[in-house]
Formats: C-alpha cells, structure tokens, sequence
C-alpha cells in the first residue's frame, strides 16, 4: 500500500516566538480535496505556508510527510520541485517578468528539464488558457502588474495547471473576489483536476461559497491552533449557520 500524499504528524509551528500551530494530525490522499476552515487567527494559512516551507515559521514538533518522506528541513524550492504548489491569498506582482517568461522558468524547474523555448510552452499555455476561458493577451503581460483580484486567481489557476502539482495548497482563493469572479475560479480549479485526477488539493477559506463550488471529500475545523473537528461536506454548511464557536470547549 502507498504512502498517503502529505502526512502531517504532531505539528508544533512557531512565529516570532509565539505558538501557531499546537499538535495538528492531518492526512491527504492522492485525489482527495480537503476544506480547512476556523476564525481568523487559528493558523489555516500558517499551515499552508509551513506545508510549503515559508522560511518564517519554524516546527518545533512533529513531522510533514510527501509520499512517506519527512520534508520538515526541505526548503520552499525543494518542495516546489516534488510537486507542492500553493496559490497565494495576496499573489504578488512581478513587474518586467511577463507571465509567460515566468511560466517558462517555473515548468522547467517543477520538471527538472532544460530551460524550454518559448514556442514549447506557448503551445501547452494558449490551450490551458483557451481551457479556462482566458484571454491569449494575458500571457505577455506582466506577472500580476496591474491586474484585478479574480485576475491574479486565475493567474495561479493557470500556473497549477500547468506545473501538474502532486498537491496544490489554495490560501483563501476566494479572498477579495465577488461571486462571478468566485465562480470563474472554481470552474478553472474542477477544469484542472479533471485533467490531473491524482493531485491532491487542501483549500483554506473562511466561506461556504466556495466550498459549493468546489467540493471537498473531507472539511476540518482549525481553532486555536488545533484541528477540533474532521466530518464531511456538510460540516461547512454546519458552520456556515451555526459559527465556530461551540468548537472551542473541544480543544480547550
């Protein structure tokens, strides 16, 4: 039997000399997608960025685990070339680095191959980018320079698809975007995963919205620090209505 994808065992993380994380015990296999949601300040986006190694956190317990392997002392760019992906909830703007040249030296990275010709990676880039209805101008402009919010989510959408990431982390995708634009991106992310069946996906989000979008196999509850509670599906809608407070005492 194979490994689970990620494994994270007894998480301890820290920040600046204060405790973020406090024993966190989650599992994603091949093919699943996972919600994390709790109040600001329980640590869901901490745990997005320790997952892909944001050197501004430290791990003081526990281990993270990529198909069985410990990556704890992995840097950001070791895990990115095994297949960890995570769209930010604030991407930022390159200025001068159009997205196709970005493209360029990413897949060639992710994929351990020679740098690519320009040509090679137009050719997969205007079909993705036909695939989620995007304009084929986006691809010399420059890397989130200018653009509008549902813009720079699309643009990670983009680059998920193709960097084909063994799990894709997506930090609050739904951040800053109105319900059309929500929705726009969604059908871009089930557009990806049709195509790539065996990546795993953990979404971060405080809203139900894009839960009805894109719907996860399993939704976890992080409060203080600590996952509370592991249920289906309907565990968001149960939140939606009824808040996270009455998880609190569970991990108190």
């Amino acid at each position: 039997m194979s490994a689970p994808l990620l494994e994270l065992i007894n998480l301890h993380v820290e920040a600046d000399g204060a405790t973020i994380l406090r024993g966190v015990d989650l599992t994603i296999n091949a093919g699943e997608v996972h919600a994390l949601m709790g109040p600001n300040g329980a640590g869901k986006s901490t745990l997005a960025n320790v997952v892909m190694g944001h050197p501004g956190y430290t791990v003081t317990n526990g281990e993270i685990r990529l198909h069985g392997e410990n990556i704890v002392n992995w840097s950001a760019d070791q895990r990115a070339r095994a297949g960890v992906f995570l769209a930010f909830q604030y991407p930022e703007a390159i200025s001068g680095v159009s997205v196709i040249q970005f493209l360029r030296q990413a897949i060639s990275a992710r994929k351990q191959l020679p740098e690519l010709s320009v040509l090679e990676v137009r050719l997969d880039l205007a079909e993705w980018m036909d695939r989620l209805g995007m304009d084929p101008a986006f691809a010399e402009r420059h890397l989130n320079d200018g653009f509008s919010g549902g813009e720079r989510k699309r643009n990670e959408v983009l680059q998920m698809a193709l960097l084909e990431p063994a799990l894709a982390l997506l930090d609050e995708t739904d951040s800053g975007l109105d319900i059309d634009a929500l929705r726009v991106v969604a059908r871009g992310v089930r557009t990806v995963r049709d195509e790539h069946p065996t990546m795993g996906v953990l979404i971060v989000t405080h809203y139900v919205k894009l839960l009805e979008e894109i719907r996860p196999d399993y939704v976890h509850i992080l409060v203080d620090g600590q996952i509370a509670i592991t249920s289906g599906p309907e565990l968001a809608q149960q939140i939606e209505h009824e808040g996270y407070e009455a998880w609190r005492p569970v991990i108190s």
